[in-house]
């Protein structure tokens, strides 16, 4: 397995690791999900034999907020500690800054895999009053 922060992706091979993974909303346009990755502060990808087989990215201002908009691996290569090692880079990355952020599907493996990383689900927070809110762009919420 090999971790590379200046690897770049071609675009076919980005669909096909989203699409592994069902992500089908990054997936149905090509061009922007390369220019979400290209526009991202922070990539880190993980190759097997040339194949790529997970990546996180995401975006920072390097001071006070790292958000991780991605972590995915191919679900052929799960439960290999792939995802950890992708998250890893990323929070050694941005180790100094104030926040780090995420939001995630309601599956007991990632909220393993971010509480042991440290993180926290906001809705169980005492001690620091903060809410978690979004929004999106043709999709009813209620």
């Amino acid at each position: 397995m090999e971790l590379s922060r200046s690897d770049q992706p071609e675009v076919s091979e980005l669909v096909e690791l989203y699409d592994s993974v069902g992500w089908s909303a990054y997936t149905e346009d090509p061009p922007a999900l390369a220019a979400a990755i290209a526009g991202s502060t922070f990539v880190v990808t993980a190759r097997d034999g040339g194949l790529l087989v997970g990546l996180a990215r995401g975006l920072s201002d390097d001071v006070s907020i790292f958000y991780l908009q991605d972590l995915l691996v191919r679900p052929s290569h799960q439960r290999r500690g792939i995802g950890r090692q992708l998250l890893d880079s990323c929070l050694r990355r941005y180790g100094h800054v104030r926040q780090r952020v995420l939001l995630t599907d309601d599956e007991d493996h990632q909220h393993r895999l971010y509480r042991a990383a440290g993180f926290e689900d906001v809705a169980s927070l005492r001690n620091v009053p903060v809410h978690a809110f979004v929004s999106y762009r043709d999709i009813e919420l209620s």
